[in-house]
C-alpha cells in the first residue's frame, strides 16, 4: 500500500512518500531502546514538563494540523480542532495525575505480616519500547492517548501509523522532538502493514498497542502472543443505542444523530444500531430521519459542512456493500443509500437510515463504517437487552431511559466496556476505554491505561 495523502474529497494525491527502509527502521528501532535508560530516569516532574510543552505546541499548531488532518481523511474542521484540543487536554491531564496514578503502593502490615515481610511496597516500572500500531480515523487522538501515559510511566514510543496519513504521524513525531524529549522517546517509523512483524519480533520491542480492525488485531496479537509480549488491543464496535419508554426522545433522536455521524461515521465507539421501545418508535424514527437527512455533505474544510467524504474509496465500497445486501434483503432506507447525486469527486456517501433489518442481512452482524444507521423495534427491556448484546462485538452502549430500574438492569447485563445513559459514547482521560469479546482487551485512558504498559513490581523486605 502507497504511502501518500489522498485527499477523500476529491481523490487526489497529494503527497507521497518513501517508506523507511530496514536500515532506518533498525535505526529507529536502536534509538528507541537507548532512550529507555534516560527516560527510565527522569522524575515526574520533568516528564511532566516536556508533556506539558508538547500540549502547549499542539495548541499552537492546531489549525495546522487540523487542515492536515482534515485533508488526510476527511474528518470537518470544526472536528479537527476539536480532536487537537482534546490531544492537548489529555497531555495536561496525564502531566497532572501520572505521578498519583502511579504513586508507589505499601500494603499495611497486618495485610502482609502473613507473608513474612517487615514491609512491602508495590511499585509501577516502565517496560520498555512499545510499538503502537494506530488507525486513520481519529489520526492525533488515537496516538495521543496512548503516548502521553505511556511516556509518563517512563516507556519509549514506536508509531506505525496507517499509511493514509502520513503527515499526521511525521507531524507527531516532530512534536515530541521540538517539546524537548530525549532522542527516541518517541518515533514514527513511515512503512506498510507488511513490516510490523519483524519489528513487532524484535526483542527490544517489549509490547505493543493496536487500536484498528479485527483483522489486523488478529494478528498483531497472534505475533504478540507467540514472542509473550504484552498487548493492549482496541479493535472495531457495533454500539447499541437503546430508546425505551420513559425516554426523552426528542433528545434521544437529536443526540442519535450526532452519535451516528460523528467522524463522518467512522468511529468505533459511534453509535449504529438504534435500538426503540415500540412505544416511543415511531416518534424517534421520524425525527432521527428527518435529522440525518438534513446533514449537509461536502469538502470538510467547509465549516458549514458537517458530514465530509469517507476516507477511502475501499471503505465507501465496502459501506456500499452492506447497504445494498440491506435492501436486497427486504430492508428499507427511509434516507440516504447511495452516493451524494453531483458529488462525482471524493468518496462522498448520504447519511443513511434503514428499518426492516434482520439476521439475514450482513449488516445485521457486521461493523457499518460510515454514516449508516440500523433502527430496530422491541417490546420490551428483555429483547432490547438480548438485540444488544447479540453481536460480537462489546465497544460501548449507549441507554436512554429515566427508570432507575432499567439503568440498574442496564448496567449489568449490556455487554460492553461501557454504558452511557442519556448521552453519547465520548473518551475522556479519566475514564477506562476498551472493549470486551471482539471488540479487544485491556484499557486506555485513566489509572488502568497507564498501567497497562508497566512492570507492576512486588519489592518484599525481610526483617533486617
Amino acid at each position: 500500500m502507497p504511502i501518500a495523502t489522498v485527499n477523500p474529497a476529491t481523490g487526489e494525491t497529494l503527497k507521497t512518500f518513501e517508506a523507511h527502509g530496514p536500515d532506518e527502521i533498525e535505526r529507529r528501532i536502536a534509538l528507541a531502546r537507548a532512550a529507555v535508560d534516560e527516560q527510565r530516569t527522569l522524575d515526574f516532574d520533568t516528564r511532566a514538563r516536556l508533556l506539558n510543552r508538547a500540549a502547549a505546541l499542539l495548541d499552537e499548531d492546531q489549525e495546522h494540523i487540523a487542515r492536515t488532518m482534515t485533508v488526510e481523511m476527511g474528518k470537518p474542521i470544526a472536528a479537527a480542532r476539536a480532536e487537537a484540543a482534546k490531544c492537548a487536554k489529555a497531555m495536561r491531564w496525564y502531566a497532572h495525575h501520572a505521578p498519583r496514578l502511579l504513586a508507589d503502593e505499601h500494603p499495611s502490615p497486618d495485610d502482609i505480616k502473613d507473608a513474612g515481610a517487615a514491609r512491602a511496597i508495590v511499585r509501577y516500572r516502565p517496560l520498555g519500547v512499545v510499538l503502537a500500531v494506530m488507525p486513520w480515523n481519529f489520526p492525533l487522538w488515537q496516538v495521543v492517548r496512548f503516548a502521553a501515559p505511556a511516556l509518563m510511566a517512563g516507556n519509549t514510543g514506536l508509531l506505525k501509523h496507517a499509511s493514509n496519513v502520513p503527515q499526521t504521524a511525521l507531524y507527531l513525531h516532530d512534536l515530541f522532538r521540538r517539546a524537548g524529549w530525549p532522542e527516541g522517546s518517541f518515533s514514527t517509523l513511515l512503512v506498510g502493514s507488511g513490516a510490523v512483524e519483524g519489528v513487532l519480533r524484535d526483542r527490544r520491542i517489549a509490547a505493543a498497542t493496536l487500536t484498528g480492525s479485527e483483522p489486523a488485531g488478529r494478528s498483531v496479537a497472534a505475533i504478540a502472543g507467540d514472542e509473550v509480549k504484552k498487548t493492549v488491543l482496541e479493535l472495531g464496535g457495533s454500539d447499541p443505542y437503546l430508546v425505551m419508554s420513559s425516554a426523552d426522545v426528542d433528545r434521544a433522536a437529536d443526540t442519535a444523530v450526532k452519535a451516528r455521524v460523528q467522524n463522518n461515521g467512522q468511529s468505533c465507539i459511534a453509535a449504529k444500531r438504534f435500538i426503540v421501545h415500540t412505544a416511543v418508535h415511531d416518534a424517534f424514527l421520524e425525527r432521527f430521519t428527518a435529522g440525518m437527512r438534513k446533514l449537509n455533505v461536502g469538502d470538510p474544510l467547509d465549516e458549514s459542512v458537517q458530514v465530509g467524504p469517507l476516507a477511502m474509496e475501499q471503505g465507501r465500497a465496502d459501506l456500499e456493500e452492506l447497504v445494498e445486501d440491506a435492501l436486497a434483503h427486504g430492508a428499507v432506507a427511509r434516507c440516504g443509500g447511495r452516493r451524494p447525486p453531483g458529488m462525482d469527486r471524493g468518496w462522498f456517501y448520504e447519511p443513511t437510515v434503514l428499518t426492516g433489518v434482520d439476521a439475514t442481512m450482513r449488516i445485521h452482524q457486521e461493523e457499518t463504517f460510515g454514516p449508516v444507521a440500523t433502527v430496530y423495534r422491541v417490546a420490551d427491556l428483555d429483547e432490547a437487552v438480548a438485540l444488544a448484546n447479540n453481536t460480537p462485538f462489546g465497544l460501548s452502549s449507549n441507554a436512554w431511559t429515566r427508570d432507575e430500574e432499567e439503568m440498574a438492569r442496564l448496567a449489568q447485563d449490556i455487554e460492553a466496556g461501557g454504558v452511557f445513559f442519556n448521552g453519547m459514547t465520548a473518551s475522556h482521560p479519566a475514564l477506562p476505554f476498551g472493549g470486551v469479546k471482539r471488540s479487544g482487551y485491556g484499557r486506555e485512558l485513566s489509572s488502568h491505561g497507564i498501567r497497562e504498559f508497566c512492570n507492576i513490581t512486588t519489592l518484599w523486605y525481610g526483617e533486617d
